[in-house]
């Protein structure tokens, strides 16, 4: 294909993306073409970019929530034919043979590599994936809809099955993940209690009119306790508040990639069979279960759209907590 393509670049971290024109590459044997319609930015991405994940291919470009439709298919690819509409996930990339891909634990693949990261992501016109690793896109979403499934609703979903039956539920930080999961929740028959930053009462009232029962402070004692809790905000202190809220036999779930230290905490708030877990990646079945269930459950995601060339100030408005729901970069291509 002898075209060229726009991409949003990281050369260092730490470092602004840079806009650079580059060619449009083939697909392998195994591999699709997707032309990206839409991609979302999520807090993984700000840990690749500011230097919390230390070892990305560089130069990179980041993005791992995309969507989009197929451009061009490798030679061996079955599952797909071109101008399907497929989502594209953190996981790229499995082995297939160690012990954990043979257990059907392919999150935890020795060698995996993972989309904008170790593999150029979304923050372009065009990318490669794995056919193994698209998915296709169900329900009525639109593109910049359907982006934010792809890592927060996945990840999300995949924190909330860790949470078990609990009934009163805990997400600490109300950022793209926990708007989705608060209505997968509901949608469940849980009660949602909600954790939010210091002082932000937008998002306060953005859990209460997604269902939850309860918002308050990350610091706060909920009215009741809680059956489970889930951590999105990569911020270690919140493990023994939520260990404090949790009532005897829940569990706490550390759902982000990256998180700061945890500090040391007294064994009297872990004791009574409280469970502390943590989640990584996502698996294939993961991302089938999720996706179909999301327009079942009538999932619907708040986005903010902004075109890919504002990419650093999406970043930007992530990592100072300016945003309702999620930012998604948008392509304008021609047809």
């Amino acid at each position: 294909m002898n075209q060229t393509m726009r991409a949003m670049v990281l050369r260092e971290a730490r470092e602004p993306l840079e806009l650079e024109h580059r060619r449009v590459p083939e697909p392998g044997p195994r591999q699709v073409l997707v032309r990206i319609h839409a991609c979302g930015v999520c807090r993984t991405d700000l840990h690749v970019i500011d230097g919390d994940l230390t070892q990305p291919k560089l130069p990179l470009v980041p993005g791992h929530e995309a969507v989009g439709r197929i451009a061009a298919c490798g030679r061996e690819v079955e599952r797909f034919a071109e101008g399907a509409r497929v989502g594209i996930p953190w996981l790229g990339w499995t082995c297939g043979t160690c012990r954990f891909c043979r257990a059907g634990k392919e999150n935890l693949c020795e060698t995996a590599k993972f989309t904008g990261y170790t593999l150029d992501g979304g923050y372009g016109d065009y990318t490669l994936v794995d056919q193994r690793y698209a998915f296709p896109i169900h329900g009525g979403y639109s593109d910049a809809e359907a982006a934010p499934l792809l890592c927060a609703g996945l990840i999300g979903y995949r924190s909330l099955v860790m949470a078990g039956e609990a009934e009163r539920i805990g997400l600490y930080g109300f950022g793209a993940a926990a708007h989705i999961v608060a209505q997968l929740a509901r949608y469940q028959g849980r009660r949602v209690f909600a954790f939010t930053r210091p002082g932000d009462e937008e998002a306060k009232q953005f859990a209460l009119d997604l269902g939850a029962v309860w918002a308050g402070e990350s610091g706060d004692t909920p009215p009741e306790e809680l059956d489970a809790a889930i951590i999105y905000a990569p911020v270690g202190a919140l493990v023994p508040a939520a260990l404090r809220a949790t009532a005897p036999g829940g569990t706490v779930v550390c759902a982000g990639i990256h998180m700061s230290d945890i500090p040391s905490f007294p064994y009297d708030i872990l004791w009574r069979e409280r469970t502390l877990r943590s989640v990584a990646n996502l698996t294939r079945k993961d991302g089938e279960d999720f996706l179909a269930l999301a327009p079942k459950a009538g999932v619907k995601t708040s986005v903010e759209t902004l075109p890919l060339d504002q990419a650093n100030e999406a970043l930007a408005r992530l990592r100072e907590g300016r945003l309702r729901g999620a930012a998604v970069l948008t392509m304008v291509q021609s047809a």
